[in-house]
């Protein structure tokens, strides 16, 4: 059984139902303005005690600035737990809002700040915390199961919090012991779950605005056009982008996939930030973004989340300078939210997945 279950009859697209933000449009700045004005940010991260945690998917000066001052990029579990580990005071959280939220889940005592904590996300904004819970409390027979991209009252609504490396397996232990499964928000990610271990899956009707917008028929004509390309897609993506992939795996599983398989041409369906990183550890292969909504078409997201491109480098200098745009969880929900979180960390550590470098 695989039912969709968040109506919506019409089967509009994510984009056509949330409000989906406008790309900002960051002043270009010369070579000597932005090594200024990474030399000011470096400063202020030294005299502020804090850490810069960066996604894969923000702007790749971002990335560059975190690893060069002793911070870290990754997924959006491991950006959390990297903090952990730090001796900083203060974490600051390149990404979107669900991500600075699970830092400060995992760092309570820390302090997290983000650029723009407007800055959320398609999967957490289709997915409102009382519309989920209600959800849940018409289901009870059913095992809550929610992706890390949810919020952290959704979080703390969960049995169970998972990234997209650690579904697979949980969904099958799940499904082993005859537990039915509530999932959401990402149903496209929630189908291809379903599909991989046969479990009973209820479906939250979420998607994300990047990974949707990705073609299967246009993704067969670039195919086409770059036979010896191998085809990398994030399971967030529509099933007939999935059908086509040679890889299908999270943000850190295709970045591996990139650098160990011997195709010279990699097609990536997922978003176009994963590029730096990709550029990075293998400079001298070809990457070639998946095509979204085709030739003269419009769309809002593309394949860069509008999101994270609200991650730039003058606001993270004025979030140092003012000290504002600060992550605040009530304790009650940050202490229910963690244990769905901690369940999932175990479970990992028991099977020895090592979701440690794998996760959204």
């Amino acid at each position: 059984m695989n039912t969709t279950a968040t109506p919506n009859p019409s089967n509009t697209p994510i984009k056509d139902r949330i409000k989906v933000p406008q790309p900002p449009v960051w002043p270009t700045m010369s070579d000597a303005d932005k090594n200024a004005l990474k030399t000011r940010i470096k400063a202020l991260l030294a005299e502020r005690d804090a850490v810069l945690v960066a996604h894969y998917y923000v702007d790749g000066d971002l990335q560059a600035l975190a690893e060069e001052t002793g911070g870290h990029v990754a997924d959006s579990l491991e950006m959390a737990r990297f903090g952990a580990e730090s001796a900083a005071g203060t974490l600051v959280v390149c990404g979107v809002r669900f991500m600075g939220e699970t830092a400060k889940i995992l760092n309570p005592e820390k302090r997290v700040l983000m650029p723009d904590l407007a800055a959320t996300c398609s999967l957490d904004e289709g997915c409102p915390a009382d519309a989920f819970s209600a959800f849940c409390d018409a289901h009870p027979d059913r095992t809550v199961v929610v992706y890390a991209n949810t919020s952290a009252e959704v979080k703390a609504r969960s049995d169970w919090v998972v990234t997209s490396s650690i579904a697979l397996p949980v969904a099958r232990h799940l499904h082993e012991q005859g537990k039915k499964i509530l999932w959401a928000p990402d149903k496209h990610l929630g189908r291809y779950v379903q599909r991989m271990t046969g479990a009973d899956m209820l479906l939250w009707d979420g998607a994300c605005v990047v990974h949707e917008e990705f073609k299967g028929f246009a993704l067969e004509r670039l195919r086409r056009l770059h036979p010896e390309a191998a085809i990398l897609v994030h399971p967030e993506s529509p099933d007939e982008v999935v059908d086509q992939a040679d890889v299908v795996g999270s943000t850190t599983q295709l970045i591996k996939a990139v650098t160990d398989m011997p195709n010279r041409e990699f097609i990536i369906a997922t978003d176009e930030g994963i590029f730096w990183k990709m550029h990075q550890l293998a400079p001298d292969k070809t990457l070639i973004a998946a095509p979204t909504a085709g030739e003269g078409a419009t769309c809002e997201s593309c394949a860069h989340c509008p999101w994270m491109a609200m991650n730039a480098l003058q606001n993270l200098e004025q979030v140092l300078l003012r000290g504002d745009q600060e992550v605040h969880i009530d304790e009650d929900v940050r202490q229910r939210a963690v244990k769905p979180i901690q369940r999932m960390l175990e479970f990992s550590h028991a099977k020895g997945i090592g979701a440690r470098r794998d996760g959204d």
